[in-house]
Parts: structure tokens; C-alpha cells; sequence
């Protein structure tokens, strides 16, 4: 009978420490340190995260906030004219639209400015509950809306009553 040599007990060690969970928001792979002969490298820990889903985020960071005209008025979008909406709910203040709500409604977290129109003394940010900080206009926290899928959509004016376009003035538009 032939004894197994050093190296194939060592690879057979990384095979056995090498785990995988696959859960519905994110595969995490996890190969743990072993010792190796002195002849072989030891493998090195990698740890790989992927979301299970996406949903619709805001642009990435350092956008400018501006005014369009639509009809409903003249409201504020982000730089892209991407229509940015308020919801009676957050009374301005923090967020209260979390899980399901945030993925059809995603929160504005980002770096911003204030472009022409945009009145730089109501932008302000409001803390969430995951640690970011959502950007906020005349106190309400700002959304997009997931229906809408151009510049200058506004699908999500009026929904349920409680979602709603914001002026330049940082009112709701109705």
C-alpha cells in the first residue's frame, strides 16, 4: 500500500475547507488558509460577494440637481432629467420607505449640487436605517421611481396619493 504524500494531503485539506452558501441576496465562496509543504504555495483566502438581484439606483456620484419644465410644471430632476419624487409619509423627514418601497421607489443617495433653478438652502440629507445618507430637498427625502424609464417621465406622479413631483420651491406638486 503507497502512502500519500505530503501534497495530496494538503490538497485534499483545501478541499474539505473550501465552502459555499448561496443564499437570495448574495453567493459568498470562502477558501480557508491551510498549511502547505514547503514546496507549494499556500492558497490565499478569497471571499467573492454578488447581489442576487438589482434594482434601480441613483447615478453615480457628484450629480447636480436641476429644474424641467414638464406638464406638470417646473419640477426638480437629476442631471439626466430623471423626475425625482417625494412621499407624504416621510412628513419631512427621515425615510419610511424601506424593502419593497425602496426597490420600486429608490432612494437619491448621492454626493449632490445644486444647479440653475434648485434652491441650495433646501438641499439637505436624511440618515437611513442601513447607514447612508439620502438626499433631501426642503426636508423631504427624494426618490426615482421605477416605472419611469426616461428622462422626463413623471408614471409616478399622484400613486396612491402619496407620491408626488417636487417644485423648485421644495412643495409637492399635486
Amino acid at each position: 500500500m503507497r502512502r500519500a504524500t505530503p501534497f495530496v494531503v494538503a490538497l485534499a485539506l483545501v478541499a474539505a475547507a473550501c465552502t459555499a452558501t448561496d443564499t437570495a441576496d448574495e453567493t459568498t465562496i470562502t477558501s480557508a488558509p491551510t498549511t502547505a509543504p514547503t514546496t507549494a504555495a499556500a492558497p490565499e483566502t478569497t471571499t467573492t460577494t454578488t447581489a442576487a438581484t438589482t434594482t434601480t439606483a441613483a447615478p453615480a456620484a457628484g450629480m447636480t440637481l436641476a429644474v424641467a419644465e414638464t406638464d406638470l410644471g417646473t419640477i426638480v430632476v437629476d442631471e439626466a432629467g430623471r423626475s425625482l419624487y417625494m412621499f407624504v409619509p416621510d412628513d419631512q423627514g427621515e425615510s419610511v420607505c424601506y424593502d419593497q418601497c425602496a426597490t420600486t421607489w429608490p432612494p437619491l443617495i448621492d454626493e449632490v449640487s445644486t444647479g440653475d433653478g434648485v434652491d441650495a438652502s433646501l438641499l439637505g440629507t436624511a440618515a437611513r436605517t442601513d447607514g447612508s445618507s439620502q438626499v433631501t430637498y426642503n426636508g423631504w427625502p427624494l426618490y426615482y421611481f421605477a416605472g419611469d424609464s426616461a428622462a422626463g417621465d413623471t408614471n409616478g406622479q399622484g400613486l396612491n396619493d402619496v407620491w408626488y413631483v417636487i417644485s423648485p420651491a421644495g412643495e409637492p406638486i399635486s
